[in-house]
C-alpha cells in the first residue's frame, strides 16, 4: 500500500511542477514522432519469454504497447506526458495511464525516469497494477538501470528487476548489464542473480527510429 500512495503521490507532484522546467525541450524535436521497437528475451530456467515494446514520442506525448511484460498472454496500452529539460543534468520524466488485458486485466497508474549525467545514464519505470478480479493479484512491477559509458558505443552498469514474470525466492532482481549501440540500433544483455539459484538472462534489441 505504501508502494501505491508514493507512486500516486510522485504522480501529482510532476504534474504540477514540472511544466516550468521543461521550458527547455529541444523546439526542433516538436511535432515529428520518434518511434522505438525493442525485443526482450528472457532466459529463465523454465524456458524463454519473448517481450516486445513499442514507443512513440511526439513532443510531449508519449504512447507505449507491451506483451508479455506484466504477464503472459497479457497486453498493455499506456498513454503519458513527457517533462524533459535540464543542462548538464538532462531529464525526461513521463507519467503514465495504461489498460492492461489478458491473463491479467486491470488498470495502472506508472512512471518513467531517465536522467543523463556526462556519461552516467539513470533510467527506471515503475507501475502497480490494479487487477479487476482479486484485490491480492495487485502487482509493483520496476525495472531500473544505472550505466555508465566509457565510450559512445559501449555502456555497463547494474541493474534491478521485480517482475512478475519470473517470480522466484527473490522478490527483487539484482544484476549486471552490458550493452553496445551504434547509431539507432541497440544491444544490450543483463545477467541477475549471478551468485544465485535463481539466476537468468535477458537480452535485448532497441531500434530508435527518428521520423524524418
Amino acid at each position: 500500500m505504501k508502494t501505491v500512495v508514493f507512486l500516486m503521490l510522485s504522480l501529482s507532484i510532476l504534474c504540477k511542477h514540472l511544466p516550468a522546467l521543461a521550458q527547455q525541450s529541444d523546439p526542433s524535436s516538436k511535432n515529428k514522432w520518434s518511434h522505438d521497437i525493442e525485443a526482450w528475451l528472457y532466459l529463465i530456467p523454465d524456458g524463454t519469454i519473448f517481450s516486445p515494446i513499442y514507443a512513440a514520442d511526439k513532443d510531449r506525448i508519449h504512447l507505449e504497447a507491451h506483451y508479455n511484460y506484466e504477464d503472459l498472454n497479457t497486453f498493455s496500452a499506456w498513454f503519458g506526458y513527457n517533462f524533459s529539460g535540464g543542462n548538464k543534468l538532462s531529464f525526461t520524466i513521463t507519467p503514465m495511464a495504461g489498460v492492461v488485458v489478458g491473463n491479467l486485466n486491470g488498470l495502472a497508474p506508472g512512471l518513467e525516469t531517465n536522467f543523463d549525467f556526462g556519461r552516467f545514464n539513470f533510467n527506471s519505470t515503475s507501475q502497480y497494477v490494479f487487477d479487476f478480479s482479486d484485490k491480492q493479484l495487485d502487482y509493483y512491477y520496476n525495472w531500473t538501470d544505472f550505466s555508465y559509458s566509457p565510450l559512445d558505443w559501449l555502456f555497463f552498469g547494474g541493474s534491478l528487476q521485480r517482475t512478475r514474470l519470473y517470480e522466484g525466492s527473490l522478490e527483487l532482481q539484482r544484476g549486471a548489464l552490458l550493452g553496445i549501440s551504434y547509431r539507432w540500433l541497440e544491444l544490450s544483455g543483463y545477467w541477475y542473480n549471478p551468485a544465485h539459484s535463481d539466476s537468468y538472462v535477458v537480452l535485448a534489441i532497441t531500434m530508435s527510429i527518428p521520423e524524418p
